[in-house]
């Protein structure tokens, strides 16, 4: 995990209550496969939702991603120096967890 300064504005700073409302639409899907499964649903339907829930996951995680990109690896090549190789690299190892997922 990466550490950054404190009070620094991340890239989705400006979309933090959108982000939140989203990630509670997910809880609420969650939620909703704890449900089927006490409920005892059937089990495509489960995992139909199940594909739905990572999907909304994963679409987030782009969104935060092109976010990273556009704000803080940006800004480390405005400054210039070793700070973007970090970025680059801290973003590639970001892409390449979300690729194993």
């Amino acid at each position: 995990m990466t550490t950054t300064e404190a009070g620094a504005t991340h890239g989705y700073h400006h979309q933090k209550d959108e982000h939140l409302k989203r990630l509670r639409r997910i809880e609420g899907q969650i939620r909703g496969l704890q449900r089927m499964v006490d409920e005892d649903t059937y089990c495509i339907d489960i995992l139909t939702q199940v594909s739905a829930s990572t999907k909304a996951l994963q679409s987030f995680a782009l969104q935060l991603l092109e976010e990273h990109l556009r704000h803080c690896v940006a800004d480390a090549a405005v400054k210039g120096g070793d700070e973007i190789d970090a970025k680059v690299e801290e973003a590639t190892k970001a892409i390449g967890r979300l690729l194993r997922t």
